[in-house]
């Protein structure tokens, strides 16, 4: 019984990953999040670089964004199989030779930019 939920599960996480494109850590990224308000829900984006993604192609897959909001750096780890995400979109695609950005947290301005991959 318990087998069989399991896998339904991880089916259902398979199909919802696959409608999502294929991003990386340094890519910049907006994420359309469900935010539930009283009887009302609206979809609210949350624009900015992936800093990681952790346990990738398990079903506790995770990806962290990171944005600058008036002066304050903002994080937030998303599940990837979330019901309050609705879609992911990739604005840049970002080269960085790491797989966590976490030097990224003590740099503001010019320093913490991204060089653009060039794709062909």
């Amino acid at each position: 019984m318990s087998d069989q939920l399991i896998k339904e599960f991880e089916q259902e996480y398979k199909e919802k990953k696959a409608s999502y494109p294929d991003f990386r850590s340094g890519d910049t990224i907006v994420v359309a999040v469900k935010i539930k308000e009283g009887n009302k829900e609206r979809i609210q984006n949350f624009q900015g670089t992936v800093i990681q993604r952790r346990n990738e192609g398990s079903n506790g897959e995770t990806f962290t964004v990171r944005k600058i909001s008036n002066g304050v750096g903002l994080e937030r780890i998303f599940p990837i199989a979330s019901p309050n995400i609705d879609s992911i979109k990739i604005i840049r695609a970002g080269k960085v030779r790491r797989a966590r950005l976490f030097y990224l947290k003590g740099r503001k301005g010019k320093s913490a930019r991204i060089k653009e991959k060039m794709s062909r």
